[in-house]
């Protein structure tokens, strides 16, 4: 008894306590998620670049 309790208990709070996303604030968290991807991509290349020609220049030296 106390499974089909718990199971109507979960769908009862999915379908009338739980607050969905509207269409329009899913697109803009998704361009907030795309862009910070972006950027934290860009911050990653650039310290490895920067590592990779700090490394090059230190075994270029011996």
């Amino acid at each position: 008894m106390k499974l089909v309790e718990n199971i109507k208990e979960s769908y009862n709070e999915l379908v009338h306590k739980t607050s969905w996303p509207t269409r329009k604030e899913l697109s803009q968290s998704a361009v907030v998620v795309l862009v910070a991807s972006i950027i934290l991509s860009l911050v990653v290349w650039a310290m490895d670049w920067c590592f990779e020609s700090i490394m090059s220049f230190v075994y270029g030296l011996f």
